[in-house]
């Protein structure tokens, strides 16, 4: 992928919290994806960083309903992970349910493949079973044993990202085309749930699709790995967190009422319960990045 087809970080700074911070430590591209992988991957990523011996950077994320399929040399998730260097390693991670925390030290890389939220189920048939693992990319799928050694091989950025594109569409050739229509399906309808603000309820996301409630319950579980009424709860506390990540403090009861929520006080308890600090102090905490 060229390099004018990346898409700029600071259009897609959903679900990373306090992004200043992270930009000013990590070089970080997103690209989007080839004709063959639309409505199933969201975009790639690369990113990369070297910070000074000593030094250490701790990033939260409040991930979208996606899986990451990743190549690199990245910590695991945590707050104190071991000491690195980190070996090179391609790994899987599941939707994750909580805030995510990376902390990043010394030089280290990965590159991605994030899903749509749904598009994964073209994969495999059971996304909820895999939710909140971190685990060897061959634990998940049949790739090739030497993929991150290939992509280590080649240059920085879009050639890497390539491959794991590539092995993605390889691993598709063996399933079921009523499979991956249903991922697609599923991602078109969770799209709508984070573009529109409007909807609010199963059953409205439901109408969208032509499908009864109950259907839906299990397309989301299948394919998405969490439910429908969760994926629209996520959206809006992502949402929330992007409309104060200038460190602007907007109204929050103007705020609630345009996410959906009853009233400030329930959009209020659901993101200190969610991200770990009330709305005004997160808007507080990036005025201060």
């Amino acid at each position: 992928m060229p390099a004018a087809d990346r898409q700029p970080f600071a259009d897609h700074t959903r679900g990373i919290l306090q992004p200043a911070r992270m930009f000013r430590v990590v070089e970080f591209d997103r690209y989007p994806p080839p004709p063959e992988l639309e409505g199933l991957v969201e975009w790639f990523w690369s990113v990369r960083w070297d910070l000074p011996a000593g030094e250490s950077h701790r990033q939260p994320v409040l991930a979208t309903p996606a899986v990451n399929v990743s190549v690199g040399t990245a910590p695991p998730p945590g707050d104190a992970p071991q000491p690195g260097p980190y070996p090179l390693a391609a790994k899987f991670n599941g939707v994750t349910t909580a805030l995510t925390v990376r902390t990043l030290s010394g030089t280290g890389w990965n590159v991605a493949a994030k899903s749509t939220t749904g598009g994964f189920g073209a994969w495999i048939d059971d996304v909820q079973a895999v939710n909140d693992t971190h685990v060897e990319l061959t634990d998940v799928l049949a790739v090739e044993a030497r993929l991150a050694l290939a992509v280590a091989d080649r240059s920085w950025g879009s050639d890497r990202v390539k491959l794991i594109g590539d092995e993605l569409i390889r691993l598709l050739d063996g399933r079921p085309q009523s499979r991956i229509d249903r991922a697609r399906e599923v991602s078109l309808i969770a799209a709508a749930a984070e573009q529109d603000r409007t909807i609010g309820t199963v059953r409205q996301l439901a109408n969208l699709g032509g499908v009864t409630s109950r259907t839906l319950q299990r397309m989301f579980t299948s394919c998405a790995g969490v439910s429908p009424t969760w994926v629209i709860r996520r959206f809006r506390l992502i949402d929330a967190a992007e409309r104060v990540r200038d460190g602007r403090a907007p109204d929050w009861a103007d705020l609630a009422a345009d996410l959906g929520y009853a009233d400030q006080a329930h959009l209020s308890r659901d993101f200190t319960a969610t991200i770990g600090m009330s709305p005004g102090a997160y808007a507080s905490a990036n005025r201060s990045a």
